[in-house]
């Protein structure tokens, strides 16, 4: 079934909101992923087919009006997340994102949504926009490690008695 409006808004689905309904059916399905990647997003929006062909705008805002990390290019909305250059996974409270951005939807508004997918602004609400108490969503966390490997197989005393070499 091809749907063009939301049979009891008869209003077309905007971009925005078909982006944010392929990632969070995403989501919904995979729950043991953290996020997807530009062209599985891109692909679940196009297999859920609410318009007879795939709008060239689902990629752009895919990549860029939807993402609230990303400056405003000129869509706001704050959508997405990115979590990489090329993943994406829906904006949570508490993600870092663009000021220009502040106060923009995070989620389409449930009487633009066609009636079908309704229930996921509910499991959004409910189960996914609070932040989890996780480390992994931390970017100041996730930084815990990062150059470790510059260490390797260096050992530190030796590394300190050559930089106070000729000290007097």
């Amino acid at each position: 079934m091809r749907l063009t409006v939301d049979e009891k808004t008869e209003q077309p689905t905007k971009v925005a909101d078909e982006v944010w309904i392929a990632t969070a059916l995403l989501h919904r399905e995979q729950p043991e992923r953290k996020d997807f990647t530009i062209q599985e997003i891109q692909e679940r929006a196009a297999r859920e087919a609410m318009t007879e062909t795939l709008r060239p705008g689902v990629y752009v805002h895919i990549v860029q009006h939807c993402v609230a990390n990303r400056s405003p290019n000129p869509g706001r909305y704050r959508m997405l997340f990115a979590t990489a250059p090329k993943t994406r996974r829906l904006f949570r409270e508490g993600d870092t994102y663009d000021p220009e951005r502040a106060g923009s939807k995070t989620r389409p508004d449930r009487k633009n949504v066609p009636g079908q997918y309704r229930d996921l602004i509910d499991w959004y609400d409910r189960d996914y926009r609070e932040r989890r108490g996780s480390d992994d969503e931390d970017p100041i966390l996730n930084l815990r490690g990062l150059g470790a490997e510059l260490w390797r197989g260096i050992d530190p005393d030796e590394y300190v008695r050559r930089l106070r070499e000729g000290w007097e």
